[in-house]
């Protein structure tokens, strides 16, 4: 549902939020992916597939207590957090930093893998709307699919100085089928850490 989300309202405008009495395009943050569109949703093209054990090593990564990580998956049965967290394959993009550090420009590097669920062969074109402040490179720019369920890694690099009055920028990556009526839209957000502001 993400992937196919609309981030324009009805009128195609971008969707606005309300801080303090002050109206101001809403990021990625206020809104998520946008708006939920049912019937892009049952055809999206792509999909970004996490298994079980992906959410387990992102709260293996966490430092809960034991308590707290059962509490939290639902689960009394025992983990495996032998493998280092590894980027979640998920269909979005945060890069967090703290304004206090001394830095000209900072950088993270994302790795995703997306599954071809169309009808069978397709190629997709990143197209790429970056942050504020931010520069966004993708490597490989073009996905080819020979096959339907054939999967592609892709990764995503975030370069960016900052962002302006403590407000977080919004992007996105939009993979663009050829010849084709698929799009799979993922947001990019560049925000303060939450310690950032203690």
């Amino acid at each position: 549902m993400m992937t196919t989300a609309n981030p324009l309202d009805n009128t195609d405008k971008p969707i606005k939020t309300t801080d303090y009495f002050i109206t101001r395009d809403a990021t990625s943050l206020d809104m998520g992916a946008g708006l939920v569109d049912p019937n892009r949703a049952v055809d999206p093209g792509l999909i970004y597939d996490a298994t079980p054990q992906d959410y387990v090593n992102l709260l293996c990564s966490m430092n809960l207590t034991e308590k707290q990580f059962k509490t939290i998956a639902r689960s009394s049965a025992k983990h495996n957090c032998s493998n280092p967290f590894d980027d979640m394959n998920y269909p979005s993009f945060i890069a967090l930093f703290n304004p206090n550090e001394d830095y000209t420009w900072l950088g993270q590097k994302f790795r995703r893998t997306v599954t071809n669920v169309g009808p069978g062969a397709a190629n997709y074109k990143a197209k790429v709307t970056a942050p504020k402040n931010s520069t966004i490179s993708i490597s490989p720019q073009t996905l080819v699919f020979e096959k339907k369920n054939q999967k592609q890694d892709y990764t995503l690099t975030i370069r960016y100085k900052g962002i302006a009055d403590d407000q977080a920028q919004s992007g996105s990556i939009t993979w663009v089928e050829e010849n084709g009526h698929h799009t799979v839209r993922s947001p990019i957000v560049v925000a303060l850490a939450l310690d950032a502001w203690t």
